[in-house]
C-alpha cells in the first residue's frame, strides 16, 4: 500500500524507490509498534518527509539537520503555547523515543 502512496512505478528497477520504500516501511512499522495514534502516527511520517528533505533537497549536514529536529521537537510537553510547536500532540517521552530512533 505504501508504494501504492508513495507512486513508485519502478521499485523492482530503482534503487532510490526502493531505498525511500524501506525508510519509510520501516518508519511506519516503528511508529505503529510504538503505538502512536493516527494523528500521532501522520505527524511521525511528516517529521520523516521533513528530514530527508532537508537533506536531499537543502543538503543540509547532519549536524545541521538534528538542529532542524531539535527545533521541530522543542516545546513538547511545555503549557505556554508560544513554545509549543506543530508536534505538540506527542509527549516528552514519544519525543525522547524518536531521537532515539532517528
Amino acid at each position: 500500500k505504501l508504494e501504492e502512496f508513495l507512486d513508485f512505478k519502478q521499485l523492482k528497477t530503482s534503487l532510490k524507490e526502493a531505498i525511500l520504500l524501506d525508510y519509510y516501511t520501516a518508519g511506519f512499522w516503528w511508529a505503529k509498534e510504538m503505538n502512536f495514534s493516527l494523528i500521532q502516527l501522520s505527524g511521525f511520517m511528516d517529521l520523516l518527509n521533513f528530514l530527508l528533505e532537508n537533506l536531499s533537497d537543502k543538503h543540509m549536514t547532519l549536524v545541521d539537520n538534528l538542529k532542524e529536529l531539535g527545533r521541530a521537537l522543542a516545546g513538547i510537553g511545555e503549557t505556554d503555547s508560544e513554545r509549543s510547536g506543530d508536534l505538540n500532540f506527542f509527549s516528552i517521552e514519544q519525543a525522547k523515543a524518536i531521537i532515539d530512533y532517528l
